[in-house]
This record gives C-alpha cells, sequence and structure tokens, in this order.
C-alpha cells in the first residue's frame, strides 16, 4: 500500500508521491491537486497563484548566497490518464490507487499509478523542501490537461512565469536527457448514421473485444500491441462477409492518447446467421491473437444478446467498416539517419456513438511537420470516400532539439560527473509540454529529465525506485551548477 512509499528514499519525494496517490487527478478536474499544491505552498510561506486555466506557479526562493542565479522553471502536470480494469474496486477518478512496492518498483493494482507525472510533481516539491540542496530561485510550474492534448500549457497565462531556463520533469527514463519531442495532430471522423427500423425475426448482439494490453500511442507504438478498437472492426468486417449484419453503435478507447484497450458494437443479424457471425468472429479473433502472440494474446471477445430498436442500413454498416479498416494504425515511417527511431505514427484511439453519428478519433505524431500533413492528407481522403466530416486539431509542432544550448550543455557536463559517463540525448516520439512551451514562453532553453516508467497509460503501470533516486540526484545536482 502507498503507506510503504514513505520508507523509499528520496524520503521527501516519496512522502509527496504517496500524498498524490490519494488525490482525484482527472485531465480537466485537477481542482483537488491544484487546492493541495497550494495549500502545501502556504504552508510553506511560498507564493502561490493560478491562472484562468488552473495551471499553478509557485515562486521558491533561493537558497543562501545563491540569490543572483538565474531562475530556474521546475514544471510538471498535476493530471493523469486515469484507466482501471473493468474488475478493479479502484480507481484513480476517485484517487483511490492501490499502490505496491515489490523489488525495485513502485507499481498499481489493477490502474493506472500516476507516476506520470506524479513522480515531478512531487519531485519539485520535494526540492523546495529539501535543504540539502543549493539552488537558486525556483518557479515550479504545475500545468493541467496535459494528457488532454496539452491543454494546460496552451493557455498558460505566460506572465506568470519569469525564468528562461526550464526543467521538464515528464521524462520516463534516466538514461540521458531529452531535448526534442514529436509534435501531433488529433483528428475527428464524424460518419453520419443513416438508420432504419430493426427487423422484428433479427436478434440484436453486444459484442465486446477486452484483454489488450494498452499503453502509450506514442511510446509504445512499437510493442506489437493490438490496438482493441482496429481489432474489434477486423473481427466484424470478417463476419460481415459471409453473415451480413447491420450496425447499431461502436465505443471503444478513453483516451486520445492511449491505444486503445477494449472495444465494443452492438450488431442486429438475421437469427439463422447468428451462429455463423459468433464463429467466424471468434476464429478472425484467434488470428489476431496469432499475430500478436507474445505481445498482447489475450484478447478476448464476448457476444452477448442485447436490445435496439433501430439501426443502420447496410450501405452504412459497409462503409463504416471499411472506414474502420482503412483508417491508419502504427508506425508509417522511422526517422532517417536515427536507427530504432520514430519518426511519425499514427493511432485510432477512440470510437464514440452519439445522437446517430459515429466520431471515430484519431491521434498522429511526428518529428516532421510535413509527415503530418502527409497523414492528414490520407484522413482527408478517407472523409470523403466515406462522406464523412473531418474535424482536425493541430494539437502543437514538434519541439525542435538545440544539442548545443548552454543549458543542455551545462546538463551533459552534470550527468557525465555524477554518473561517470555520457548522457545519451533523445527526441521522444511522444508530447511533452516543452513542445508548447517553447513557443509560450520566447527565448525559452529547455530539457526533459525524469525516471524509469513502464507502462505510463496502462493499469500495471510503474516506476523504477533505483532510477527515481538517480533522476532526484541529478535534479539536485543540475540545481546546483546552474545556480553558481
Amino acid at each position: 500500500m502507498s503507506d510503504d512509499l514513505t520508507r523509499l528514499q528520496p524520503a521527501l519525494l516519496w512522502a509527496r508521491f504517496s500524498e498524490l496517490t490519494r488525490i482525484a487527478r482527472p485531465s480537466k478536474a485537477e481542482g483537488p491537486a491544484r487546492d493541495h499544491v497550494l495549500a502545501w505552498a502556504a504552508h510553506r510561506s511560498f507564493e502561490g497563484c493560478s491562472d484562468e486555466e488552473g495551471n499553478v506557479v509557485v515562486r521558491v526562493p533561493a537558497a543562501a548566497g545563491r540569490e543572483s542565479a538565474r531562475v530556474v522553471v521546475l514544471q510538471a502536470h498535476l493530471d493523469i490518464v486515469c484507466e482501471r480494469d473493468p474488475d478493479s474496486p479502484f480507481d484513480p477518478r476517485q484517487g483511490r490507487i492501490d499502490v505496491h512496492v515489490e523489488g525495485d518498483w513502485v507499481r498499481a493494482e489493477g490502474t493506472t499509478l500516476g507516476a506520470d507525472n506524479g513522480i515531478g510533481v512531487a519531485a519539485a516539491m520535494a526540492v523546495a523542501d529539501d535543504d540539502a540542496i543549493e539552488h537558486g530561485p525556483l518557479e515550479l510550474l504545475f500545468t493541467v490537461s496535459e494528457e488532454q492534448g496539452l491543454d494546460g500549457a496552451k493557455a498558460l497565462d505566460a506572465s506568470l512565469v519569469s525564468g528562461r531556463l526550464l526543467l521538464n520533469l515528464d521524462g520516463t527514463s534516466d538514461d540521458g536527457l531529452t531535448i526534442g519531442c514529436a509534435g501531433s495532430d488529433h483528428t475527428l471522423l464524424r460518419v453520419p448514421l443513416s438508420t432504419e427500423r430493426a427487423r422484428a425475426d433479427d436478434v440484436v448482439l453486444r459484442v465486446e473485444l477486452s484483454g489488450a494490453k494498452g499503453g502509450h500511442s506514442g511510446g509504445d507504438i512499437t510493442a506489437g500491441r493490438a490496438n482493441a478498437i482496429k481489432a474489434l472492426g477486423r473481427a466484424l468486417a470478417a463476419a460481415h462477409d459471409s453473415a451480413p449484419f447491420r450496425l447499431v453503435s461502436i465505443d471503444g478507447g478513453v483516451s486520445r492518447n492511449a491505444i486503445p484497450r477494449a472495444a465494443r458494437a452492438v450488431v442486429c443479424v438475421a437469427t439463422d446467421l447468428e451462429q455463423a457471425f459468433r464463429e467466424l468472429a471468434g476464429a478472425e479473433l484467434a488470428a489476431i491473437g496469432r499475430q500478436h502472440v507474445g505481445a498482447d494474446d489475450e484478447l478476448v471477445l464476448d457476444v452477448a444478446p442485447a436490445e435496439a430498436e433501430r439501426v443502420t442500413d447496410e450501405s452504412t454498416t459497409r462503409t463504416v467498416l471499411d472506414l474502420m479498416s482503412a483508417i491508419p494504425t502504427g508506425v508509417v515511417a522511422m526517422t532517417p539517419g536515427l536507427e530504432g527511431v520514430v519518426e511519425t505514427s499514427t493511432s485510432l484511439t477512440t470510437a464514440a456513438t452519439e445522437d446517430g453519428v459515429l466520431t471515430l478519433g484519431s491521434m498522429t505524431r511526428s518529428s516532421s511537420v510535413a509527415a503530418l500533413d502527409g497523414v492528414l492528407a490520407t484522413m482527408h481522403a478517407l472523409a470523403r470516400l466515406g462522406g464523412a466530416e473531418l474535424e482536425v486539431r493541430r494539437s502543437y509542432s514538434p519541439w525542435e532539439p538545440d544539442p548545443e544550448s548552454p543549458l543542455v550543455r551545462t546538463a551533459r557536463a552534470t550527468y557525465a560527473r555524477l554518473f561517470d559517463r555520457d548522457a545519451a540525448l533523445s527526441v521522444v516520439h511522444g508530447g511533452l509540454e516543452c513542445a508548447v512551451l517553447g513557443e509560450r514562453l520566447p527565448g525559452v532553453e529547455m530539457v526533459s529529465i525524469g525516471p524509469e516508467i513502464v507502462g505510463p497509460h496502462a493499469p500495471g503501470e510503474k516506476v523504477r525506485i533505483s532510477s527515481t533516486q538517480r533522476f532526484y540526484s541529478l535534479l539536485g545536482a543540475l540545481l546546483d551548477d546552474l545556480s553558481r
């Protein structure tokens, strides 16, 4: 349980993280976490304020003798991805996370842990409490809605932040320093559903696919995991060829930046074709399982009776199945000249049926603006072919790396001195708020650091204890060097 965290080192960081695991922190509802941070700041007599979006800035005075140093911004986000297994009694949305310490790991049972980015928030608070760390004046910037398109950073009142040296604490590995990230687009493909009354002699079925591992749609895109919405669409399409049916609805996914773990459809099929439908859909699921053997092979398809008065017509059903098949998902391109580094990927992450419209949401990531535009052109073509409407939300442009910036050079020197090896420099295939903050804070220099976190957007998320110790040591040493 979370009480075990207080026995870990660094004690101040884990104590703060333990508190956060008991606070509800979903995106767009970070109020309790914001109140917690501001109450802590008031107790420490630190100046704290928030902007209209709900972002928080806490100003921490410099350690004695470091008052003339440049202001350093420590930045982390308050919100977390709130995923849970269907049968879990715990729910991060309600501030209930079952935390376990197992060997060198802190993990959650049945839900996300919130180490992304609770560890970053806890580290920033711990630094302010830690008399052993020498630092100049600090601005602790706690943003909201990072997991929903970096919305908090986009709406940041930049006048609240004076520092132009920024340490983003949302990294997921202590192997080195992150100095760039991919940009992203969100697309919403809206398909109007032409409906008619269900036939009295047909049977209505609820088809649910579950058991997928899910994960981060950027960081886990090369892990070979199944996309539950795509897999369900494939199973339905395979059955439709010989056991035609009409759709009622399709729903799945919970977050636009997470690989969907479950999806469900309601279909209407002739009574004499029900058994064939079940067998064909099940056979296709088995084929999908073999395709993902060793990576994501515990998929389950459950078919049960349901009810519906209206169903889509045959033409609309075929269009929906074709669109679900054609929407690209997975790695699109690797980075030229950088072995093993993804340049562009896209993922169908959400499906929702409401008021006669099916909305299919996708997220595309790339370190190339031209590649983002290329995938977007594909989505426009699919919308035209399917008679659908496409809404495009360019979330943010890439954070382009600057390996020769003074901050990066200092961070590399600190890292080498502390760990007796050179820091690897990386550009991550995921969204970091640095991509937005670089535009909001003109002239800012940025580096991202963090501990090793595994499965940050899926149940069972875990963070390595020894890596957290190294991360906190690096943070303290870097603040010391920057304030000299």
